[in-house]
């Protein structure tokens, strides 16, 4: 079971230093991956639906990356998510790119349609006709890391007679992660993919979604050249070594932990202290290792 940690780029982290620290401490203790969440915008007043204060400080992922890929060695860093529909994917082509040649090609890539209306209306972008904008943004990219001579025409970019160098040092692209549980979601997951990002599930909501991802395999048919898909979750309820190993045998292979444990849905983005959160990271890691025993 590969480990990550979750929201290196707000709360608690939205601070640089205390991010630095953090991903520090869990890269020594063997946690495989860090990861950030992003919203451009948060509402004010604060959702019921989504329990994250408005004041809450957010680093840009783009940002947040560059600088924990700076201060780490090992470490992977993943984007869980950026918001797809919301970004030129020509200029975010070339940010992707660039962090994995500065972190020398240790990002995972997490994208994902988006659902919180506040971030759509901020930038006068319409959530009507997201998933189309994404399928084409997906294409755009590919072709900016792929072709010889890229070209692309969509509704999202359009281009030819260009190059955008440098290309990412992972090939043919980073590792690609798609958010989401809907079944354009899990479509794009297992026609475009390398794994798929399910976040705040039970043991139970896991094995449902990866259920529907089988049966979506089935239905579509999954390219050859991606491989087997790797399953990411972000679990909720208590983290302990049965937990580790229910996750394990419903098909999960990475699990992306929250600041703090045992968190219910109020809790998920509630601030953690930072001592709370590097005791977390060491309580993690001897669990996992209990696990693999």
């Amino acid at each position: 079971m590969k480990i990550g940690l979750f929201a290196i780029n707000y709360g608690t982290c939205g601070d640089p230093e205390s991010a630095v620290e953090v991903a520090q401490a869990a890269e020594s203790a063997g946690f495989e991956s860090v990861w950030t969440g992003e919203h451009i915008v948060l509402p004010d007043p604060m959702l019921p639906s989504f329990p994250l204060a408005p004041e809450t400080p957010m680093l840009d992922t783009i940002v947040a990356l560059t600088w924990i890929a700076a201060h780490t060695k090992r470490l992977r860093i993943g984007s869980g998510i950026i918001v797809l529909p919301l970004r030129n994917p020509v200029l975010l082509a070339k940010e992707l790119a660039s962090v994995d040649v500065i972190s020398g090609g240790r990002l995972i890539i997490g994208l994902g349609a988006g659902w919180l209306k506040h971030d759509f209306e901020a930038l006068g972008v319409p959530m009507q006709g997201r998933g189309e904008r994404m399928d084409d943004a997906l294409r755009a990219i590919r072709a900016l890391w792929t072709m010889e001579r890229p070209e692309h025409h969509g509704p999202s970019a359009s281009f030819r007679n260009v190059l955008s160098n440098p290309r990412p040092l992972q090939h043919p692209i980073p590792h690609l992660v798609i958010g989401g549980e809907s079944p354009a979601a899990l479509r794009r997951a297992i026609t475009t993919a390398n794994g798929w990002y399910g976040f705040g599930l039970t043991v139970e909501e896991t094995k449902r979604h990866i259920e529907s991802l089988r049966r979506t395999a089935e239905q579509y048919g999954r390219p050859a050249e991606l491989g087997n898909l790797e399953v990411t979750v972000t679990p909720v309820g208590s983290f302990d070594r049965r937990s580790v190993d229910a996750y394990a045998a419903v098909g999960v292979h990475r699990l992306v932990v929250l600041p703090r444990l045992d968190s219910s849905h109020a809790q998920r983005h509630s601030p953690v202290p930072l001592d709370d959160i590097l005791r977390n990271i060491e309580t993690v890691s001897q669990i996992v290792e209990a696990a693999a025993e």
